[in-house]
């Protein structure tokens, strides 16, 4: 029995040390065992937890002023309370002190602490973030730190094994393992860009921010978001590749923001039954509805009515990928597109423009707005005002509102940006929102 138990460890510890892997063997009892032990000692030090404190506005449990005054109810009183929340960071340069985390980890940070593996807690300041990819820098001053080398999330392939490391629920450096479930994931933000990677390394709230970690002790993504329920881990967890993070952190320190690429046109998806109504000799792909005048689709001599089914050699099936896979470039790339136009499939080479993208939020447009934020971007597929927040029980979200509407018309007038909506809202105590809503358009009436 005892010779049966050797063979079966002997073939996982061979198992473990395949090409591309590496094998950190123990001993328990003479037998040499797998163990990864060593590996975690050598990259924990790097994944920070991270303590954010913020100061929000208390609301009144009877509703807003407009309620109270209608019944005559003395006006409520002012406060704000602090609130803290936990996550977890990377160390990517140990000399200059940058950690890589998540936009949501520090999003309205008032203060952010971090402390080492050791108990160590340093100060740290923000320096760029970006809401689009869930990707923020921040930055802390100390010697000695130890930095985790950046992989290439490029070369990983469904069943490679990956640690899992960050603060789970405040507990503390927490080491999971697991291995690549599924690699291009998109449709969990859908406000965003995504490119998930899909791991079912035990991921909680606590570890968005924190590393997944190759076998090599390469970081290959950052932990943001999970699917549950119940809040807790069901297997099902996704991080940034390390693709998408480095490129954002390089456009943050290059240029103290991030300049996401723009091809100017307006989209939408070919499928089946759109295919046989246009007679297009594809059944998936990006038709172009619009070519925005001097845009770089403009340039690349694109028109409407192509239907653009490659970039740079990835297989563009849908709007929403073409979207992603653009806004995940920096302006100025140069890119090869293919498309079909008239039955042919042709291809040409174009070099992104910038987005300009504005913020607002919503009681600076108009008071039946507040609690939403706003974006006006010439990115999106629907031209208009994205409504990219709204926080739960303010009087956006009781108007109807909600994160990814799409506002494209107010009291009849079309809207194409913020400057627009703010114009006409500021104008008029009683607005009708036309909202793009997923497939279908809804009138909203805000007072």
């Amino acid at each position: 029995m005892k010779t049966k138990t050797r063979l079966m460890l002997t073939g996982l510890l061979l198992t473990l040390a395949a090409p591309g892997m590496a094998a950190f063997p123990g001993q328990i009892d003479g037998d040499a065992m797998p163990s990864l032990a060593p590996l975690v000692e050598r990259v924990s030090p790097a994944v920070v937890n991270i303590r954010v404190s913020q100061t929000v506005k208390s609301r009144s449990p009877l509703g807003d002023d407009a309620f109270r005054r209608f019944f005559g109810l003395p006006d409520a009183p002012g406060g704000s309370r602090e609130v803290a929340s936990a996550g977890s960071g990377v160390i990517v340069d140990s000399a200059r002190g940058y950690i890589l985390t998540n936009h949501h980890v520090v999003e309205n940070a008032d203060t952010i602490q971090i402390s080492l593996i050791d108990g160590k807690i340093l100060d740290a300041e923000i320096i760029g973030s970006d809401p689009a990819t869930d990707i923020a820098l921040i930055k802390v001053e100390a010697e000695n730190l130890v930095e985790m080398p950046i992989g290439d999330s490029e070369v990983m392939r469904v069943g490679d094994f990956v640690l899992a490391i960050g603060n789970p629920f405040g507990l503390g450096h927490t080491v999971t393992s697991g291995i690549v479930s599924a690699l291009g994931r998109t449709g969990i933000n859908r406000n965003g860009y995504e490119d998930f990677i899909q791991t079912d390394a035990s991921i909680n709230p606590g570890n968005s921010g924190g590393a997944l970690v190759n076998m090599r002790g390469e970081l290959v993504g950052i932990n943001s978001a999970i699917i549950s329920r119940s809040g807790g881990n069901v297997g099902i967890g996704f991080a940034v590749p390390t693709a998408i993070a480095s490129s954002i952190m390089l456009q943050i320190l290059d240029f103290g923001e991030v300049r996401r690429g723009l091809l100017g046109v307006r989209i939408q998806t070919i499928d089946a039954a759109i295919a046989r109504v246009l007679e297009a000799s594809v059944d998936s792909g990006a038709l172009i509805a619009l070519v925005d005048p001097g845009s770089a689709a403009e340039d690349a001599g694109l028109r409407v009515d192509d239907i653009i089914i490659e970039v740079n050699d990835k297989k563009i099936s849908s709007a929403s990928e073409l979207r992603n896979t653009i806004g995940l470039m920096g302006s100025g790339e140069q890119i090869n597109i293919k498309y079909i136009r008239d039955g042919h499939t042709e291809s040409t080479i174009a070099r992104l423009g910038r987005q300009t993208v504005t913020r607002s939020v919503g009681s600076d447009i108009h008071p039946g707005l507040e609690g939403a934020q706003f974006a006006s971007s010439s990115s999106t597929n629907t031209a208009g005002v994205e409504v990219t927040e709204v926080e739960p029980g303010s009087p956006a979200a009781q108007r109807g509102l909600r994160a990814g509407d799409v506002i494209t018309a107010v009291n009849r007038r079309p809207v194409r940006n913020l400057q627009q909506l703010t114009e006409i809202a500021l104008s008029n105590p009683i607005l009708f929102l036309l909202v793009q809503r997923g497939d279908r358009a809804l009138m909203l009436q805000i007072r």
